[in-house]
């Protein structure tokens, strides 16, 4: 049975691991990765979260993958070939390591701006950033032992935030920042 879903208080600590974790995908995935960025929850200063460091890796294009997928197994992250998503490649944590998710994405692609609008959008808007923290508290005693339905469940906040992150975007023109990493 897998571990049952908690979300946290917002963590001071998040963006030094992925600094750590940032430079040791760098150093591995050289010119290879176009972009690093801290993605997610963890990512927004101030936002309550699972505790999982979620990254992405853009690349050139998603395959041939092993140009990606060698250095980065070669670092210890594992490969997970049953990922539905056929927008990305999906990698874990080594085992014993704190959770963290790499999701390697093509540069340009909609799914990589999407993630990136998001992250940034809640950034910019506490308030928005805030009602996602009382969302996800509700949500995850609602399904503590249902990752699916907890995901699903987000999925209208999220869109609706995408919604008004585009707006926010056509505004103030938006592009997104440098490589985190």
């Amino acid at each position: 049975m897998a571990e049952p879903l908690v979300v946290v208080a917002y963590q001071t600590n998040w963006p030094e691991l992925f600094a750590s974790l940032g430079f040791r995908l760098r150093d591995a995935l050289g010119p290879v990765a176009t972009r690093i960025d801290h993605i997610g929850s963890t990512a927004v200063r101030g936002l309550d979260a699972k505790p999982v460091i979620d990254v992405q890796v853009s690349v050139v294009a998603l395959d041939p993958h092993a140009v990606f997928s060698t250095p980065l197994q070669a670092v210890g992250f594992v490969f997970r070939p049953d990922n539905p998503e056929r927008t990305k490649r999906y990698f874990r944590e080594p085992p014993g390591q704190p959770r963290t998710h790499i999701h390697v994405r093509r540069a340009g692609s909609f799914s990589e701006q999407f993630a990136l609008l998001f992250r940034d959008y809640l950034r910019h808007h506490v308030e928005r950033a805030d009602a996602y923290a009382m969302l996800k508290w509700e949500l995850a005693a609602q399904f503590r032992n249902d990752r699916q339905g907890y995901v699903d469940a987000k999925e209208p906040f999220i869109w609706d935030s995408i919604r008004l992150a585009d707006a926010w975007a056509q505004a103030i023109g938006w592009e997104p920042g440098p490589s985190d990493a």
